[in-house]
């Protein structure tokens, strides 16, 4: 596993040179045996000359950015000046190129990470499980031979970190976009609180929803990555102490349907953190009963994006993947009065969630209650359907809720990929992220 900061020395140090590293990430990639033509929509040619820039500004003795010769993955939906904003579609292939980066691209840029290319994605981010007609679906690192899905929407993301042809990528998160890929694929993805991250720049999908976060190896890297997001200097995350954190386990509807891999490695990562002084409640929590309810007839999502795309499905509607296009469709079913009560139903249960977890630092869960399905699972519109909103149910309860959300692997070497979600309160971003760190170093002694 590489991490950002033990990169970064060694490559500071002179005991690593930034055309190594780069040479290893672009191997993985062109590997004909490996998924790099299925993580990535394209390949950024002058990685390996920016790489032999880097090594010779560093012999010369240079200042350099601290993280300058780092492989780093960009979903393909934001702008990179000169390139082509895909979202995982045909549909923009012949549009200009953009003319300038996102900020948050510009901001990776400038702490001197080396993009590696574009990674594939579901199409305009609008489904979790990862998987694009147009560009082909890479598979989730566990079970390759079966081909079992890698999460979505940032699913080229997850893959390229996972096998090592990045060290990072920037992501998105509508539902679970960073969290869901990152467990199936057995990394660590990071929502952060949607306003705390510039999404200019980034293809929507619903703004309401919408969040830009990481997607690494370790809690430390996110922590990092979202710093330089921010546009902030990344400092170390506060020591927390096991004994004083306060967790709340729901058990209403988001233990429900766990398969027997996630229930295995979730309640024995709980029992680990509850033998180690964490305080975890089980108990109801009813309001998240009502948010299946309100997004029953698609929701807030639908609503946005069909707002976004109607003047796009009425010109390419056919070069639409089908099942991405019938999700978008829905949000066209609802009237303004539909679309007023969805906004005025989910600040209702915000403030109601919000009363009744006062005292906890986080609410706990399965990040997925299912471990990735085969890819062959999906032959029938109502497979896709039933399992698609099965896996986002659990993340997007964070970006209903507007709160920060984390997911960590917790399964056992050689296991199936599962996941241990935190939700964090709003704006208490740092603090999830210390906890997830604290958790990590914990689990890590008793899962591997």
């Amino acid at each position: 596993m590489q991490t950002l900061d033990a990169l970064s020395q060694a490559l500071t140090s002179g005991n690593l040179r930034a055309r190594t590293l780069i040479d290893q990430a672009m191997d993985r990639i062109v590997d004909p045996g490996g998924e790099g033509s299925r993580a990535f929509v394209s390949i950024n040619q002058s990685a390996r000359a920016q790489a032999d820039e880097i090594d010779r500004r560093r012999a010369k003795g240079d200042a350099l950015p601290p993280f300058a010769g780092i492989p780093l993955g960009l979903k393909d939906l934001f702008d990179v000046a000169g390139e082509i904003t895909s979202a995982g579609s045909r549909i923009f292939a012949h549009e200009a190129p953009a003319l300038r980066d996102a900020p948050t691209v510009a901001r990776l840029r400038a702490a001197g990470f080396v993009f590696m290319g574009r990674n594939n994605m579901t199409e305009f981010a609008f489904s979790g499980l990862g998987l694009n007609p147009h560009y082909g679906t890479p598979a989730s690192p566990f079970d390759r031979t079966t081909r079992r899905i890698p999460g979505g929407s940032t699913s080229g993301g997850a893959v390229a970190v996972a096998d090592g042809m990045t060290v990072a990528s920037l992501g998105t998160d509508t539902g679970g976009s960073c969290r869901i890929p990152a467990a199936f694929c057995g990394i660590v993805g990071f929502k952060p609180t949607a306003n705390r991250v510039p999404r200019d720049g980034a293809t929507p999908l619903a703004h309401s929803l919408d969040s830009i976060g990481p997607l690494a190896n370790s809690v430390d890297c996110c922590a990092t990555l979202d710093a330089i997001l921010r546009g902030v200097t990344p400092r170390p995350l506060a020591d927390v102490s096991l004994g004083e954190i306060r967790l709340l386990l729901p058990t209403s509807l988001v233990l429900d349907g766990r398969d027997e891999h996630v229930a295995k490695a979730f309640e024995r990562a709980i029992d680990t953190l509850t033998r180690s002084g964490t305080t975890i409640s089980r108990q109801p929590l009813t309001e998240l009963l009502r948010i299946p309810e309100i997004n029953s007839r698609g929701g807030i999502a639908a609503a946005e994006a069909y707002a976004w795309h109607k003047p796009l499905l009425e010109s390419h509607r056919a070069q639409y993947d089908q099942r991405v296009a019938n999700r978008i469709l829905k949000g066209g079913e609802l009237t303004a009065q539909d679309v007023r009560e969805l906004y005025d139903a989910r600040a209702d249960v915000i403030d109601a969630v919000a009363k009744v977890t006062n005292e906890f630092d986080a609410l706990v869960m399965p990040t997925t209650p299912i471990i990735p399905p085969p890819m062959s699972a999906f032959g029938q519109d109502a497979d896709y359907v039933r399992l698609n909103g099965l896996v986002l149910r659990n993340p997007s309860l964070g970006n209903f809720l507007d709160r920060c959300a984390i997911s960590l692997p917790v399964h056992a070497r050689g296991e199936a990929p599962v996941g241990l979600m935190l939700i964090g309160r709003r704006d208490d971003d740092r603090r999830l992220l210390a906890i997830a760190r604290a958790f990590e170093a914990e689990l890590n002694r008793t899962r591997l």
